[in-house]
């Protein structure tokens, strides 16, 4: 996996917020300004998506397409930034932010976790839009992707940010079901790792103890996350296997 960059301290010096600190019942709605502000008011570190709008902008959203919590049901993909930001969320009156939207809100007082969304057909556009607006940004952040195209693509881009791969251990489920058993056996033991060369790994709570992450933290020194921690048991697993979570649900 090569040598981790130097001075990624921060990464796992405050647990980190998934998709903002959002809270639904307040009006606080994931992956969005107040969900952000929420967060940095608590001191937390940010984690949140980005999907690739129809002219290459970096989106701050979730799925890859609209319709769960906003009005709409396209594809990001087939929609202009200044279409998706006319979208509104049902509850909240936010908006859809750019990344480099969110780069200004956080202006660095915290920690942002930025992980890439792919649908492994091989368009590493959002990759680069990711690297070309982090690269100008002066807070600390990371980019992270459970698509290995989409990490390479970042790291020839911006070599010198930090970079993750988001992994689990079994990739059985239907949202893997596009995949090739090839494909999912790389992305279990870690086999793109000579061309990924991963800062960090960000691995499923409900999957550790694991061989793989362990190696990474223990034997090659990566700072490894773990992701979603949502009760006292993924709390307790958080804390013996990792250096920080990625919470959502409640306060640390």
């Amino acid at each position: 996996m090569g040598l981790p960059v130097m001075g990624i301290e921060w990464l796992t010096r405050r647990p980190i917020a998934h998709r903002g600190l959002h809270n639904a019942a307040n009006g606080i709605i994931e992956n969005t300004g107040p969900a952000f502000e929420a967060a940095i008011a608590g001191d937390y570190g940010i984690e949140c998506d980005v999907q690739i709008s129809a002219d290459g902008e970096a989106m701050v959203h979730h799925d890859d397409a609209l319709g769960r919590l906003t009005d709409g049901h396209d594809r990001l993909a087939d929609l202009t930034t200044a279409e998706l930001q006319a979208v509104r969320f049902r509850t909240g009156g936010a908006r859809i932010l750019t990344l480099g939207e969110l780069c200004d809100l956080v202006a660095g007082r915290v920690a942002l976790t930025v992980e890439i969304k792919s649908r492994f057909d091989g368009d590493t556009r959002i990759a680069k839009r990711t690297a070309h607006v982090l690269n100008g940004y002066k807070g600390p952040a990371a980019a992270m992707s459970f698509d290995p195209a989409q990490v390479v693509a970042f790291a020839r881009a911006v070599p010198g940010l930090p970079r993750g791969i988001v992994a689990e251990r079994h990739y059985d489920h239907a949202e893997w079901s596009t995949l090739s058993p090839s494909q999912r056996y790389s992305l279990a033991w870690f086999t793109h790792a000579a061309v990924t060369r991963p800062h960090f790994i960000a691995y499923a709570v409900r999957d550790l103890p694991a061989l793989v992450p362990f190696v990474a933290r223990n034997l090659l020194g990566r700072p490894l996350l773990t992701w979603t921690v949502r009760t006292a048991a993924d709390r307790e697993q958080a804390a013996r296997y990792a250096d920080q979570m990625i919470f959502e649900g409640f306060r640390p």
